[in-house]
C-alpha cells in the first residue's frame, strides 16, 4: 500500500467510516448549539465547538500549505483556534458543522489530486505526508474528546450498533 492509499484510508476513517472509533461525522450528528457549547461544572476542558473549531483551523492551514495560498493566518497562540458562538446561535452551529464537512472533503479531494511524490515535499518544514498524517491523529484525539463530553452530558447513545 502506497502513502497516499494509507492517508486515504486514514482520512476515511477518520471522518466516514468507523473502524476502532467512532468518526467525528458521527461524534457532531445531531447535536444543538447548546450541547456544542456545553462545558462540565468545575471541569477545564474545552466545549465541543471550540474543537471542532480548533480542528477546522488546522485542516485550513494544511490546505492552505498544499495548495501553496497565502490564505492562512497564523494564531498568537494555541489558544487562539479555540472559539466558539453562543448556546442559541442555532445557525452559526450548524454553519460550523457544514463547513467541517466541505473542509475534510476538501482535504481529502486534495489528497486524491496529489500525486505519490508529491507527498515527500517539505511545505514548510515537514513532508505533506506527514502533515496529512498528523492532521489524522490530531482529529482521533479531539475526536475522543468531544465523545467524552457528550457522555458526561447525556447526548451520546447509551447503546450504539456493533462493528
Amino acid at each position: 500500500m502506497s502513502k497516499k492509499e494509507l492517508l486515504q484510508n486514514g482520512v476515511n476513517q477518520v471522518f466516514y467510516d468507523e473502524e476502532w472509533y467512532p468518526p467525528i461525522s458521527d461524534a457532531l450528528k445531531n447535536l444543538t448549539a447548546a450541547q456544542a457549547c456545553w462545558q462540565a461544572e468545575g471541569m477545564a476542558s474545552n466545549t465541543i465547538w471550540e474543537n471542532v473549531h480548533h480542528l477546522l483551523f488546522f485542516k485550513e492551514r494544511l490546505l492552505s500549505r498544499v495548495h501553496k495560498e497565502n490564505s492562512y493566518v497564523a494564531p498568537l497562540n494555541n489558544d487562539d483556534t479555540f472559539v466558539q458562538g453562543g448556546p442559541n446561535d442555532e445557525d452559526a452551529w450548524q454553519q460550523t458543522v457544514k463547513r467541517t464537512l466541505q473542509v475534510h472533503d476538501a482535504l481529502q479531494s486534495s489528497l486524491s489530486s496529489i500525486q505519490e511524490e508529491e507527498l515527500d515535499q517539505l511545505s514548510p518544514s515537514l513532508p505533506i505526508w506527514q502533515q496529512y498524517l498528523n492532521i489524522l491523529l490530531h482529529d482521533a484525539y479531539h475526536t475522543g474528546q468531544i465523545i467524552q463530553l457528550r457522555k458526561l452530558q447525556g447526548s451520546w447513545p447509551s447503546n450504539r450498533p456493533n462493528l
